[in-house]
């Protein structure tokens, strides 16, 4: 049971390749693309022309090389922050070009970005709402429509913004909008289905709302079932120990900490969530990815540190920054490290990876943001374990 988006694209442009062989780990080439410290990135082909470009705070990478920064538009600076707290390709306006939704914490403004149909001229801006403080902004189709929705981790609230299409199918550039909770929800934000009723529920640091049979008109009940304080964005709904049950995984956004809470019943049936430790040595898991990068047909949790997230300020600031996928097997998880050490040469995660093939090859890469600079891991696939001596 998988109850979120993977924020992985594969259109086009991928081949097939196999899975990792028994004493094999995946290689990876890392790559600086710039030194800007955007904290969100995203892939799509935004020019049309086949290849997947990538997108990051201001700027567009066209591919294949990734080596000519096309500016979008002005973002907010504010206090070490630029205020882009996600960039999610969807064509909004229908026109047959991905736009970027965005959102940002100092600006309080939902927004998207008009794609000047893959020209290279600068993106006009249009404001969807201004909910309050956005610490990022997840997207999920809750409607099961296959467009998904606009939800920001904004005001304490459940808010979401529904793409209005015409009779075309196509997007309108309006968006309808729907509070389902006020209170509750934090600086946390999660979907999938909980129960089990095959309807996606949303969760906060305080609970989570169950999804009634009338979806997004309908009455969402709150169930204060956890207190989690501050987590990651978003809190990912996955059956880690295979018993058909919904678990959870979380990580401590401002904090030390790697978790998965399981799912169970006690002797009157009442749900129950039991705290599992992933790893409790890292600080700020901000971002959290599932996707199978060893194409194994299994997902891997894709994950690392947020770096200076308040400005220095968190616990395990100053502690070097990583970028690792964890290898998930009934309960069990493995760390496997793709990138570690100072922030001047190495990776975090940012607010809002990405995962996808970007070069064709068949295996799915990893596209991190930061403030220390934007970096393209490109997953080269198997290598060798080295021989025993």
């Amino acid at each position: 049971m998988v109850g979120h988006l993977i924020r992985a694209v594969v259109g086009a442009w991928t081949m097939t390749a196999c899975a990792l062989a028994a004493g094999e780990t995946l290689s990876f080439e890392k790559v600086k693309l710039s030194s800007d410290k955007y904290e969100a990135a995203s892939v799509a082909d935004l020019n049309r022309d086949g290849k997947p470009d990538i997108i990051c705070g201001a700027y567009w990478y066209p591919g294949p090389d990734f080596k000519t920064a096309h500016k979008m538009c002005d973002v907010l600076y504010e206090s070490e922050y630029f205020d882009d707290f996600s960039d999610f390709p969807l064509d909004v306006n229908g026109d047959g070009y991905d736009d970027i939704i965005t959102g940002g914490w100092f600006g309080k403004t939902l927004a998207w970005r008009e794609n000047p149909k893959g020209g290279t001229g600068e993106w006009k801006v249009h404001v969807i709402d201004k909910p309050g403080n956005i610490e990022t902004v997840r997207f999920w189709d809750v409607d099961g429509d296959g467009v998904p929705e606009i939800v920001p981790n904004a005001a304490d609230k459940i808010i979401v913004y529904k793409l209005v299409r015409g009779s075309d199918g196509k997007g309108t550039g309006k968006f309808d909008k729907f509070v389902l909770r006020e209170g509750g929800v934090g600086h946390g934000l999660g979907y999938g289905d909980i129960n089990g009723d095959g309807r996606g529920d949303f969760l906060g640091v305080g609970g989570w709302a169950e999804q009634p049979p009338e979806g997004l008109e309908g009455k969402w009940s709150w169930h204060a079932e956890w207190d989690f304080k501050q987590t990651s964005v978003p809190i990912l709904v996955h059956d880690v120990d295979e018993d058909g049950l919904a678990d959870l995984i979380l990580g401590a956004g401002h904090g030390y900490g790697l978790w998965w809470y399981k799912q169970g019943k006690d002797a009157d049936g009442k749900r129950t969530w039991t705290k599992q430790i992933i790893d409790e040595k890292r600080s700020q898991y901000h971002d959290l990815v599932l996707a199978d990068i060893d194409n194994d047909g299994r997902p891997e949790l894709i994950t690392g540190k947020r770096y200076r997230a308040h400005n220095g300020q968190d616990p395990g600031a100053n502690d070097p920054v990583g970028v690792y996928y964890f290898k998930i097997s009934k309960g069990k998880f493995e760390r496997v490290t793709i990138d570690y050490g100072p922030a001047e040469t190495t990776a975090g995660a940012g607010l809002y990876l990405w995962v996808a093939d970007v070069d064709g090859n068949g295996w799915k890469d990893i596209v991190a943001p930061g403030k220390g600079g934007l970096y393209l891991f490109k997953n080269m696939g198997p290598k060798a374990a080295p021989s025993k001596p």
